[in-house]
C-alpha cells in the first residue's frame, strides 16, 4: 500500500508537469455541475443549510474514494496507477504556471486590457481599474495562494490519506470557491464551505510558507526575507492560510504585497506586507518559477511521507 501511494502521487505530480489539466471531461468540473445543482436543491439563507450542502457533496466524495482506493489495493500497481490518475485531476501546477506566464508576457508587452481580461483566470477580483503595478500584485498573490491551495495541500491530504483524501480535499476547496465567498447570497449558506476549507488548509497553508523560505533561493530569492515576513506579517492578513504564502512570497521575492483589493462584491483594506518596490512583470516570472519549485518539492516530500506512513 505504502509504495503504490507514494509512486502515483509522484506520477501524478509529474503528469500534472507534463500534461497540465484534463482537456476534456475534467472531473473538477464535473463536480461542479453536480454542486450547482446540490445548491440549487438546498440553499437557503442560514449556515444549517451550508452545513448540509458541504457534507453531502464532500462526505460524498471521500466515499467514492475510499471504495476507488480499496478496490485499487489488490495490487501495487492498480493502487499506483488510481492515485496517479486522481493526483494529476485535482492538481492545478500546470495550470496555474501557464496562467502566470501569460500574465508575465501580457504585462512585459504593455498590454494593460489583455491582462486585465486574463486575471479572472486566476482570481475574482476586479481588474478594470489596476494598472500594471496592480495586475503584477494581484498576480503574485494570486499565484502565492494557488500554489498552496491547489498543490501544496492536495499533496499533503494525498499523503495523509491517499484518494479519498485527495479527492475530499478538492471537493471543499471546489465548494469555498464557489460558495465561500461573503456575497449577499452566500454569506450565511457558504459559511460552513469557507470554514470547513479553512481547517483543512491550515497545515498545508503553513508548510506551503515553509517550502516558500527553502526554495526561495532557487529562483534568486531571498530565503531570510521570505522567513521575516512570514512570521512578522501573516497574521495581519485577512485569511488565516492565504497570508501565510503571501507574506512569505513577498518576502522571498523582496516586493510588497497587499492594500486595496475590489471583489465583485466587497472591498479589503488588506494590510502591507513585505518591504521595498511594487510588484513587476518580473515577479511574476520568479513567482511563477517559485511555485513550480515548491511544487516539485512538495510531491518529493509527500512521496517520502506516504512511503514512511505506510511502512509504519
Amino acid at each position: 500500500m505504502s509504495a503504490g501511494r507514494a509512486v502515483g502521487l509522484l506520477l501524478g505530480v509529474a503528469a500534472d508537469a507534463a500534461l497540465g489539466d484534463p482537456r476534456r471531461r475534467h472531473p473538477v468540473a464535473g463536480f461542479g455541475k453536480i454542486a450547482q445543482t446540490a445548491e440549487t436543491l438546498l440553499h437557503r439563507d442560514h449556515r444549517a443549510a451550508g452545513v448540509l450542502h458541504v457534507g453531502v457533496l464532500v462526505g460524498g466524495t471521500a466515499i467514492a474514494g475510499v471504495l476507488v482506493e480499496r478496490a485499487a489495493r489488490r495490487s501495487p500497481v492498480l493502487e499506483a496507477a488510481a492515485t496517479a490518475l486522481t493526483t494529476w485531476a485535482v492538481l492545478g501546477g500546470a495550470s496555474l504556471a501557464d496562467e502566470g506566464t501569460a500574465m508575465g508576457r501580457l504585462l512585459d508587452a504593455g498590454d494593460l486590457d489583455g491582462a486585465r481580461g486574463r486575471l479572472a483566470h486566476l482570481c475574482g477580483r476586479e481588474a478594470a481599474h489596476l494598472d500594471g503595478q496592480g495586475l503584477a500584485r494581484a498576480t503574485v498573490e494570486s499565484i502565492a495562494e494557488n500554489t498552496s491551495d491547489a498543490v501544496v495541500a492536495p499533496l499533503v491530504w494525498g499523503a495523509v490519506a491517499g484518494i479519498p483524501g485527495l479527492l475530499a480535499y478538492r471537493a471543499a476547496n471546489t465548494l469555498d470557491a464557489m460558495v465561500g465567498h461573503r456575497s449577499p447570497r452566500y454569506l450565511r449558506f457558504g459559511w460552513a464551505a469557507a470554514r470547513f476549507d479553512d481547517a483543512l488548509n491550515l497545515a498545508p497553508a503553513r508548510l506551503a510558507a515553509l517550502l516558500t523560505t527553502a526554495c526561495a533561493p532557487v529562483v534568486g530569492g531571498s530565503a531570510g526575507g521570505a522567513w521575516r515576513t512570514w512570521r512578522r506579517d501573516a497574521a495581519a492578513h485577512p485569511s488565516p492560510n492565504a497570508g501565510q504564502i503571501e507574506a512569505a512570497f513577498a518576502g522571498a521575492l523582496q516586493i510588497r504585497l497587499g492594500g486595496r483589493t475590489v471583489y465583485g462584491h466587497t472591498t479589503e483594506e488588506r494590510p502591507i506586507m513585505g518591504e521595498g518596490r511594487t510588484a513587476d512583470a518580473g515577479d511574476v516570472r520568479r513567482g511563477v518559477e517559485l511555485s513550480r519549485v515548491i511544487g516539485s518539492v512538495t510531491g518529493v516530500l509527500a512521496a517520502t511521507a506516504a512511503l514512511l506512513r505506510g511502512r509504519r
